[in-house]
């Protein structure tokens, strides 16, 4: 099974690019399921019914999220009612959506997917993103071979331990949230497939995507600024994963595509 993750989309600058490159990249390798983490593709920040129809409409199977998939509340109700669309589990009960899930890959392939915030460094008070693993996986096993993790998280440290927690349980670990790729992509001894970030799809000529005047002012002066996506020239970063039909991962390759 070809997997393809791709990481953080922030805003239409990494939509209009998704949309150039993906279909293009799920023929080269083959994709079974394609995963985006679109919590800041609407303007930015949070999610809306329309861009993640532009997102799904471009190739993209999954939608995963993090902590700012709540500031667009009309997404509240689609999170209840849209099954390709994930929270992190680790939100106390009762909020809308859920965690996880079990998808058809194109090849047949029932892949289950889980999606947690870190709590390091994190200024929300989320349940403990390793018990939400433990359940997470416990849920899904008996129905899919293949268990793909979405950890959003700011600390290298949280997602590094959460990989070898979860190693030989789940087929593949990929780190979201920082939106700077990391350079550390492996298979752990038990068959995941880990990296602590998949990077960010979107302008890399401001500050993780955002627009650099604005994120400047924030710094030089600590006021509030607005923030809105860069504009200039743009990146795609994703993973691509070959996984066999046990569920252990064989092959992950790093994918940075710049304009």
């Amino acid at each position: 099974m070809n997997l393809l993750f791709i990481g953080d989309i922030f805003g239409s600058p990494g939509r209009s690019f998704l949309k150039e490159l993906l279909p293009e990249l799920l023929k080269d390798y083959q994709i079974d399921l394609a995963i985006a983490n679109g919590e800041n593709a609407a303007g930015g920040v949070g999610l809306t019914g329309t861009v993640a129809e532009e997102i799904f409409s471009a190739g993209v199977d999954v939608i995963t999220s993090g902590n700012h998939i709540w500031h667009q509340k009309e997404i509240y109700p689609l999170l209840e009612t849209e099954e390709r669309i994930l929270r992190p589990a680790n939100y106390p009960p009762g909020v809308p959506g859920k965690g996880s899930a079990v998808y058809r890959a194109r090849d047949g392939t029932a892949v289950g997917v889980i999606n947690v915030c870190g709590r390091t460094y994190s200024s929300q008070h989320f349940d403990c993103p390793f018990r939400a693993l433990d359940a997470g996986i416990d849920k899904i096993r008996a129905a899919a071979p293949v268990i793909v993790i979405d950890f959003h998280g700011e600390a290298s440290s949280e997602k590094i331990a959460a990989g070898w927690y979860v190693d030989g349980r789940a087929s593949a670990l990929l780190g979201t949230h920082t939106h700077v790729q990391t350079a550390d992509e492996l298979i752990l001894p038990g068959g995941t497939a880990y990296i602590t970030d998949a990077g960010m799809t979107g302008s890399y000529e401001g500050v993780i995507g955002a627009d650099r005047e604005a994120v400047l002012k924030h710094f030089l002066t600590q006021l509030p600024v607005r923030i809105k996506p860069a504009g200039g020239k743009r990146q795609f970063s994703a993973v691509y994963c070959a996984i066999h039909p046990s569920g252990k991962s064989e092959k992950i390759e790093r994918i940075l595509i710049r304009e």
